[in-house]
């Protein structure tokens, strides 16, 4: 008997092996709506005519869709859900979508339930001259764009000279990601007063801390968190270094961040989802703050849920997407803890040399359960990469099992001193 299809928006070949270890992959088989390529290559795509490329994928699976999903934040996200609506399919209502993928939106109605954890925030027009003063905010502070993604076009103010600076890029880059946005939104009808507004950015007073996603989701009623991830950035940078599962957070911060995210996912209205939301402890203050909230797994955690675990979180992503109840997740793996490691330039240059299959050879052969992805190539300028932060270019994710944190920080040594690569100036 054929298996089903469950089709994914941005589906790669690296998150498709993931999904093909799933104990699900004997029943259902998993294809692309959209192509990773097709929802990130073009920053020019139309997300309508993304959505109807895709519709008509669904619309001939033999049998009709099982189910769709997204790892991947906007369009992905909101593809899926549109998608899902359209065929009758399990998933998020849109409205809730939305209120986790607008920042300004997701903040005001934050604000109803957990005002006390939130900074203080401002949306402002960045090609209004006199956005400074109309903000009123005192430096330091952040900015990023309403929608955003892995800290896209983020910058932490600390002087008027510096906020005129970033403007620049601001108004050149801002619009390729929020116009295609708030098209979208207005497309389904969301509020007039957020898709009409001419604030396209938002201010936020400075939080910070030790910073943690907790993955969860919500069916049926009921709010699932089933996982902490820690996020340790590079030191005196505020790009990640890895994300470390599990979490060393103290059980009892971990349970405060949990009841708020319940909290916030419920003011929501979100349901038959996944969900990731990242939070601060501020450990001097006994603080938690609420960062953000994405409506879907992170797929940057796939693999250390699958080497703790046994199998990875993608595993409920594929129940939610079918109408199922998650089933819980075990700790079945071969390790105690798992690390997604960035491999990072933190100065611009031109790929000179980039490890070849040889070397990734060797350290398979001495790490089997070790998984590298390459993100550049021979010749690639640093600073021409799409979907970097504001600070750094990626060059390599690594994901690594340990025993213990020594022997996950011994084996990264060990990957590193065979991965080489190197940035001519």
């Amino acid at each position: 008997m054929a298996r089903k299809q469950v089709f994914f928006v941005g589906l790669d070949d690296f998150n498709l092996q993931t999904l093909n270890t799933l104990p699900q992959a004997e029943e259902f088989e998993f294809v692309p709506a959209l192509t990773y390529g097709e929802i990130r290559d073009d920053p020019d795509a139309d997300v309508a005519a993304l959505i109807e490329l895709a519709a008509a994928r669904l619309e001939a699976a033999p049998g009709g869709p099982a189910g769709v999903a997204s790892f991947f934040d906007f369009p992905g996200t909101v593809i899926a859900a549109v998608l899902a609506e359209r065929f009758s399919l399990p998933g998020p209502p849109l409205e809730s979508l939305f209120k986790c993928e607008h920042k300004y939106w997701s903040r005001l109605e934050q604000n109803k339930v957990v005002p006390d954890i939130i900074p203080g925030f401002q949306a402002f027009d960045p090609f209004d001259d006199d956005a400074y003063d109309k903000l009123g905010m005192m430096p330091p502070f952040w900015i990023k764009p309403v929608k955003s993604f892995r800290s896209y076009l983020a910058y932490q103010i600390t002087d008027e000279r510096q906020f005129r600076e970033v403007m620049e890029t601001c108004r050149a880059r801002g619009p390729a990601i929020t116009e295609p946005f708030r098209k979208v939104m207005q497309a389904y009808d969301m509020p007039d007063e957020l898709t009409a507004m001419r604030e396209s950015f938002i201010a936020e007073s400075p939080i910070g801390g030790a910073q943690c996603t907790l993955e969860g989701y919500a069916h049926d009623g009921k709010v699932v968190v089933y996982g902490v991830v820690d996020s340790v950035r590079e030191a005196d940078s505020s790009s990640f270094a890895r994300y470390e599962y599990p979490s060393l957070l103290p059980l009892e911060i971990q349970h405060r961040m949990i009841d708020a995210a319940r909290s916030v996912i419920q003011q929501f209205g979100y349901s038959h989802g996944p969900f990731n939301v990242e939070f601060f402890y501020d450990q001097t203050a006994d603080a938690i703050w609420l960062l953000e909230i994405n409506p879907r797994a992170s797929q940057s955690h796939a693999e250390l849920f699958r080497m703790v675990n046994g199998v990875s979180h993608f595993s409920l992503v594929v129940d939610l997407a079918v109408g199922r109840k998650p089933r819980p997740l075990e700790r079945r793996g071969d390790w105690t803890v798992a690390a997604h490691f960035f491999e990072r330039a933190f100065q611009p240059g031109r790929v000179a040399y980039v490890p070849g299959k040889a070397a990734l050879e060797r350290i398979r052969g001495r790490q089997k359960d070790t998984r590298i992805q390459i993100m550049v190539e021979k010749g690639d300028d640093l600073a021409e990469l799409a979907n970097q932060d504001s600070y750094s270019y990626e060059l390599a994710s690594v994901y690594i099992g340990g025993r213990d944190r020594m022997d996950l920080m011994d084996r990264h040594d060990q990957v590193m001193t065979a991965l080489q690569f190197e940035i001519e100036s």
